[in-house]
């Protein structure tokens, strides 16, 4: 078994990190204040091929592998967890789902513009009282005439106010619970689909989250994605994909928070020598050093079987799972070495602090992928 990255993939890392470094690095805090996505910042990400990672140059992506994905998205949350965020909501979620299930016309008339930057993927799931419990949605899509009616409103989000294409999951046939659930695509705009609340968010405040409403909102039977009735399924395969993501996303914060906190430390005199020099410092630091290196393999070896075609059910939830929570140990641990100072916005700590806690929470909390996670093992 070989753990080293290839030499291309090195220059990937260093070529993401140069980026995040120069566009995103000095605009942080700004964009946060404003709780907006840079929209200018659209074209950079995507003449690095980060708009459109994974999919197929046939289409402008860049093509890449599961695990340079990981790479991409790390380098991103190192610096910006918010920008990261969005990033791999567009590449893993809505446009995941289109290059998985749509057929020729949607792919072409779709994933161009999204992987060239010329519009957000956004991707409607989640509802006020359907998070977990994804079944017990209520958004319907009804047959009429030349295609389909939707009413209902989907909740957090990501891209809702600002997103040019989102996958919307509804419920076609009620009677038939979860083979009763189905995926559309529809364009920003259709009339009837208005954007609602924009959430106030504690952290990730430059990716934008919003409600997204839908009143007798007309679209083409062309529209469908995937096969009826199979949205549900889908879902729970983009999701098993999406899980990685944000685990790689997970890694990436805690990288940052953790150089962050061995920076200052250095830094930071008491006693007459820098705070690295005491035992109890050492040690937050070579804990978190262990568990982002553990996280990271873990991250890596999901999106290996990914590229590999193989079932990863199991080894993105336990990715997701450990590297979110570690994530939040670091982010912790940077805040209490900042001491002080890491109550404040003048350091980045703080930030990486409000930013963390959204990981153990999206795309599944840790309570229900320890629920996944103990299903497949109990399946074996």
């Amino acid at each position: 078994m070989d753990f080293r990255l290839s030499d291309e993939q090195d220059l990937l890392r260093r070529s993401v990190r140069e980026f995040a470094e120069a566009e995103i690095r000095p605009h942080v805090m700004e964009w946060d204040e404003a709780q907006q996505f840079p929209m200018d910042l659209l074209p950079k990400l995507a003449e690095l091929g980060l708009m459109g990672i994974q999919f197929p140059e046939e289409y402008g992506g860049a093509g890449m592998s599961a695990v340079d994905y990981c790479i991409c998205i790390e380098e991103l949350a190192r610096v910006c967890p918010a920008i990261a965020l969005s990033v791999a909501a567009h590449n893993g979620l809505c446009s995941a789902h289109i290059g998985m299930f749509g057929d020729d016309d949607q792919k072409r008339t779709c994933l161009p513009r999204l992987v060239s930057g010329s519009v957000l993927g956004a991707w409607g799931l989640t509802e006020a009282n359907a998070g977990s419990d994804a079944a017990g949605m209520r958004t319907t899509a009804a047959r009429v005439d030349g295609g389909w009616s939707l009413n209902g409103a989907k909740s957090f989000i990501t891209h809702g106010r600002i997103g040019g294409v989102m996958v919307v999951i509804a419920v076609t046939d009620r009677a038939k619970a979860h083979r009763g659930i189905s995926a559309f695509i529809v364009e920003h705009g259709t009339p009837g689909m208005t954007a609602g609340k924009k959430e106030n968010k504690l952290g990730m405040r430059a990716s934008d989250t919003s409600e997204v409403i839908f009143t007798d909102c007309r679209i083409a039977a062309s529209a469908l994605l995937g096969e009826e009735g199979q949205g549900f399924v889908n879902t729970l395969q983009v999701l098993d994909a999406g899980r990685i993501g944000i685990a790689a996303l997970s890694v990436g914060l805690a990288q940052g928070a953790y150089e962050a906190a061995r920076d200052y430390a250095r830094e930071r005199h008491q006693f007459g020598q820098p705070i690295a020099a005491f035992q109890a410092i050492q040690w937050k630091l070579a804990d978190n050093a262990t568990r982002i290196e553990a996280a990271r393999w873990l991250t890596y070896r999901a999106a290996y079987l990914k590229d590999s075609g193989v079932r990863m059910t199991r080894e993105s939830s336990m990715a997701k799972l450990f590297a979110s929570e570690a994530a939040v140990k670091a982010a912790d641990d940077c805040v209490q070495i900042h001491g002080g100072y890491g109550f404040v916005k003048d350091y980045p700590a703080e930030k990486y602090f409000r930013d963390v806690k959204l990981l153990t929470i999206g795309e599944g909390t840790s309570e229900i992928q320890r629920l996944v996670i103990a299903r497949q093992l109990l399946a074996q």
